[in-house]
Formats: structure tokens, sequence, C-alpha cells
């Protein structure tokens, strides 16, 4: 588990953004940038997350001086990246016309797993998409989650309780199974 932002360090680094240090914004990029993409993620292809996660920082680091509470960062950037991603629910043309690179290190097997899962996580309510691709691609703990976005932890558990039941039946893994899976890791 990674170490937890402390508010007053994500405080610093933007002051010192402001104040142009290239250090600064490296940090806070690297810090925030899987909340990002995590948003971005579950609307269209990693291709386009990716274009739409560097526009998202260009966005925020213009308005920098538009944050009012600089150790807000983290839910201040998801809501820029929420609200410049593309028009309508979903990108359905982008998702049905993406030619996705293939999970790294993965099997044939296992990235077909990882598509479907991915498909089935975009069709979940936003909350839940966002805190699922969080723990299940970029790692992220249920702490570390409530760190990078702001939202209280009973608020992530919550989510990430509810989004996994929800991709669980959206998979058609049936709770027996999860329990089956559960006993066999213990």
């Amino acid at each position: 588990m990674r170490a937890a932002l402390d508010p007053t360090d994500i405080a610093g680094h933007v002051q010192d953004a402001r104040r142009g240090s290239q250090t600064a914004y490296a940090w806070l990029h690297r810090t925030f940038a899987p909340l990002v993409y995590a948003t971005h993620l579950g609307m269209t292809s990693r291709a386009r997350a990716e274009e739409l996660t560097q526009e998202t920082f260009v966005i925020a680091f213009g308005r920098l001086d538009q944050l009012r509470d600089a150790a807000s960062f983290g839910p201040w950037i998801a809501m820029i990246a929420r609200r410049n991603r593309p028009h309508g629910d979903m990108d359905e043309r982008d998702l049905a016309e993406a030619d996705e690179p293939a999970w790294t290190g993965t099997g044939p097997e296992s990235m077909a797993q990882a598509d479907e899962a991915l498909r089935a996580i975009r069709r979940l309510p936003e909350a839940y998409r966002e805190t699922l691709i969080l723990r299940l691609v970029e790692g992220l703990s249920g702490p570390e989650i409530a760190n990078l976005t702001g939202l209280k932890p009973p608020s992530v558990r919550v989510n990430l309780h509810r989004g996994m039941a929800q991709l669980r039946q959206a998979l058609g893994i049936a709770a027996e199974d999860k329990d089956k899976d559960d006993a066999r890791d213990t």
C-alpha cells in the first residue's frame, strides 16, 4: 500500500506549481493521473482515456489559480475530468472502433476476461466505475482511493462492495462461486 497523501503535502505541491515549479507539476501529475485515467477509462477506450487524461491536466494546470482549497486537488481534478469527456453517456463509437492494445503481461484468456470485465464495469453507475477501475485496473486500495478522491473511506467501501456485487452479477458470477473462491484463498 502506498503512503497516505498528506493534505498539507498536496497543498504545498499545488502552491509550488502555482509558482511555476516543474517538479511540483510532475508530482501532481504522477500522483493524480491514476484517478483521472480511471475516470476516463470508465467511459472510453484506453487510448482515448490516455489522451483525455493529458487534456484534463492541461485544463487543470491552466486553472490552478481557481482552486480554492489547495489540499482538495484530487476531488477538484476528478470533477474537471468528469466534465472533460465525450458527450453523452458513453463514447460508444470510440469503444466500438477501438483497437485497444493488449493488457500487458497476460495470456489470451486473461486478456479476454479483462476486456469482458472492463466492458461490464463501463455499464455500471459512475461511482462504481471509478472506484472499481481504481481498484482493479490501477491496483489501489480502498484507503488509497479515498485519499485520492476525497471520498470518505466508508463511502469507498460501499462503492467497492456494491460495485463488485453488480460486476459479479453482470459477469454471471454467482455469490456461491465467489464464496468458494474466497475459501480457497484462505
